[in-house]
């Protein structure tokens, strides 16, 4: 009783901040956390005139028939190469930016060169996606045409299986770059100036200050969003790819996410793609453990 008046009474005395954060709370609870009830028809054959309840139970049926399907490994090998393929590309460079733009001294260009990177930030996905149909277009692409132009012969960038991943992973990189440089020049702040000045006198050049001091200070920060990058490296969103796929290069663009719509939302297999759906989360989450348990063992950066 006494444990429970004394948690009463702190949070009456910071009822603010408790205000503050209640329409997080209620965000994550209403949409993240009742959600979960649903999970339960990944192991019943759901029929919405039945409901939950009265659904039959089939257990992990779905999960078999999915791991036993010819297109499992086809699924899994372009969600993995995809995301693997956008984690070594877009990874590194808003850190290669962040340390640029710290070592920029002109203020207007400085100014100037970030709010052209951040731009297409605000850009929707489907305003960008429409871009690169138009800017690729065989016929009257701007590129292709830029292509032709300098005496090469360019490819069939939106119809070729081998180039999708590219289109998608550099309009990606192009797109979130400048943003994701703002966290890492945030962490630079943080940085002593009297250390540069110290390795100043020392005859220290630029290019070491930027080795010894700057990015062993970005270290965690880099360690903490890496974790969480390769924590979410099946979850490849549907919409880009489901707007810049076709037919023919469903090859290598068919990824776990557009196939759970294609089943849920277009064949109304409503438990098989909630299945298909859970496993993603299940490898994300264990994708997660695994790497913040390696994270904490060699080092003090870890999420928990």
């Amino acid at each position: 009783m006494k444990k429970s008046g004394s948690r009463r009474k702190r949070i009456m005395h910071n009822w603010e901040l408790y205000l503050f954060i209640a329409p997080c709370m209620l965000y994550f609870i209403v949409f993240q956390y009742v959600p979960m009830y649903g999970v339960q028809i990944a192991f019943k054959n759901f029929l919405p005139a039945k409901g939950f309840a009265g659904s039959k139970w089939v257990g992990f049926d779905h999960f078999e028939r999915f791991f036993h399907s010819y297109y499992f490994w086809d699924l899994l090998w372009n969600t993995f190469s995809l995301s693997l393929y956008e984690l070594a590309v877009g990874f590194p460079l808003p850190i290669i930016l962040a340390l640029a733009f710290n070592e920029i001294k002109n203020g207007l260009f400085k100014r100037s060169v970030q709010t052209v990177t951040y731009a297409p930030h605000f850009i929707s996905i489907v305003v960008m996606a429409g871009m690169i149909i138009t800017f690729l277009s065989p016929s009257s692409g701007i590129l292709i045409r830029l292509i032709e132009w300098v005496g090469l012969q360019p490819a069939s960038f939106l119809e070729d299986p081998r180039w999708f991943k590219t289109v998608y992973v550099l309009s990606g990189v192009w797109q979130s770059a400048g943003w994701g440089t703002i966290i890492y020049l945030a962490a630079l702040s943080a940085v002593d100036p009297q250390l540069h000045e110290a390795a100043i006198v020392d005859g220290a050049s630029r290019l070491k200050r930027v080795l010894h001091i700057n990015i062993p200070t970005i270290i965690p920060t880099i360690a903490i969003l890496l974790i969480l990058n390769v924590g979410n490296i099946l979850g490849v969103g549907y919409e880009k790819v489901l707007l810049l796929q076709n037919s023919l290069n469903m090859e290598s663009s068919d990824v776990i996410s557009t196939f759970v719509y294609r089943s849920g939302l277009l064949n109304n297999q409503l438990s098989f793609s909630t299945a298909v759906g859970l496993f993603n989360s299940v490898v994300n989450a264990i994708l997660l453990l695994t790497v913040n348990r390696i994270a904490k063992k060699t080092s003090d950066n870890s999420l928990w």
